[in-house]
């Protein structure tokens, strides 16, 4: 194997073991922006710049990643989202 293949190899294990999770927000007809806003400033420790640009993006684009991380963190998180009326799910 050459070197080239090995560290081609490395960085292939290093990418899955990185590998994280996303929280995506996607736009309803139902939720106002200041709800969506104070929920992802709730559950997802959004600053409420973030949180606004964040609805900004759902409502034109139809969805956003709003969290990132691991599954265990993200789990919780997503349910307070789906609690409040949100729509969202774990990728």
């Amino acid at each position: 194997m050459s070197t080239k293949e090995k560290v081609s190899e490395e960085l292939l294990l290093e990418e899955e073991t990185l590998k994280q999770n996303e929280i995506v927000l996607f736009n309803d007809e139902v939720n106002t922006f200041d709800h969506v806003i104070e929920t992802l400033i709730m559950a997802c420790d959004h600053t409420p710049e973030q949180a606004e640009q964040c609805s900004l993006i759902v409502h034109y684009n139809g969805k956003c990643t709003v969290k990132t991380g691991e599954y265990n963190d993200l789990e919780p998180r997503c349910s307070k989202l789906l609690n409040a009326g949100l729509s969202a799910e774990i990728v």
